[in-house]
């Protein structure tokens, strides 16, 4: 007869099928998480501590976007705020020179979409150049 007590393997746990279901919880979590909407954040415009040397005057085409969406290409108003008249006078202004800079200086509470078709108008005509400046903070 033999008492010793019968020794039993450890039991081994498997990893394969854990990891398995941490990648499925994973996969749920990131398709049914909600974000905030963007719309009710409101934003300040950044202010620049530093600024940067302006180019020549002339090489430079600015172009300025009031709050209710009129433009201003340096002294001249637009009489059509669209964007076919918007990219007739970035070309007038531009006298073919692709290389000339853009600087969009819009108003703090001008909305998105008018410097976007600002933008829109530049590239459509081939002016990459763009800058957007931003009201220089003295100290800090």
């Amino acid at each position: 007869m033999n008492l010793r007590p019968h020794r039993k393997d450890p039991p081994e746990l498997s990893l394969a099928p854990l990891i398995d279901v941490v990648f499925l919880l994973l996969i749920f979590f990131m398709v049914s998480t909600t974000f905030e909407k963007e719309s009710r954040l409101k934003l300040e415009l950044p202010e620049a501590v530093t600024q940067n040397q302006e180019a020549d005057p002339k090489q430079v085409i600015d172009i300025r976007i009031a709050p209710n969406g009129a433009y201003r290409i340096g002294d001249r108003m637009l009489a059509k705020g669209d964007l076919e008249g918007l990219m007739q006078e970035l070309e007038k202004a531009a006298g073919g020179d692709k290389e000339k800079r853009i600087a969009i200086r819009a108003d703090a509470q001008t909305p998105h979409r008018y410097v976007v078709r600002a933008m829109d108008a530049a590239s459509q005509l081939g002016l990459l150049r763009i800058a957007i400046p931003t009201k220089v903070v003295e100290g800090e």
